[in-house]
């Protein structure tokens, strides 16, 4: 008889706008297949090209808040007047069935997550300075010199943060980054403490001897 699944692995991943975390979460997704992302809801109207169901789960006011009442997300912020949520059940669905679920959020979800599902790892990546950070930002050619200066204040207040995640990821150099990443949940998937049902019946075949 097989042993029951042990419990999926909830990875969550913040960083400053600028520091890669979307190519290193792209990357540890190419190298770890059974990890999925979860789609968030949200009360803005979809954008051009995007598909409900898929960029996001689109829905009205009145919904998001009744689901609210009912505390079934697992995090959820309100920016600019829109609501953004990532709901309970399909990420718990995910989970018990033994299939890991990756969240990239800011501070605000992460802590909130954190709160309510301990057992998440929390990784954080960062640049290797303000100055990197301003120089890829500005290389990327779609913010103006307001918005930078808006990105570069909010990276220094995130700072403060980086105590409350598990890990911190220092991307200076995206290979060894997502070195770094991947090892990171090689080694949390191979905790004693995530594997119990495996554990049991390893331990099981060899009382039996077998």
């Amino acid at each position: 008889m097989m042993a029951a699944k042990d419990k999926g692995l909830l990875i969550v991943v913040s960083g400053p706008s600028g520091a890669g975390k979307g190519t290193i979460c792209d990357a540890m997704r190419r190298d770890f297949p059974e990890i999925g992302y979860s789609i968030s809801m949200t009360t803005r109207p979809p954008r051009p090209g995007e598909i409900d169901g898929v960029n996001y789960r689109f829905t009205d006011n009145a919904h998001f808040e009744a689901l609210l009442a009912a505390d079934a997300f697992l995090e959820y912020a309100k920016v600019y007047d829109h609501y953004y949520g990532t709901p309970k059940d399909f990420v718990f669905r995910r989970l018990d069935e033994g299939r890991h679920v990756m969240l990239e959020i800011d501070i605000q979800g992460a802590m909130q997550v954190q709160e309510k599902y301990p057992e998440a790892v929390l990784i954080f990546i960062l640049p290797p300075s303000l100055a990197v950070l301003e120089q890829r930002l500005r290389d990327r050619r779609t913010d103006s010199d307001e918005v930078i200066c808006k990105r570069l204040a909010k990276a220094r207040g995130e700072l403060d943060w980086i105590r409350r995640y598990d890990y911190v990821i220092i991307n200076d150099d995206l290979q060894r980054a997502v070195c770094q990443a991947d090892a990171i949940l090689t080694a949390e998937c191979r905790k004693t403490s995530r594997n119990d049902n495996t554990i049991t019946a390893v331990l099981k075949q060899y009382t039996r001897g077998e």
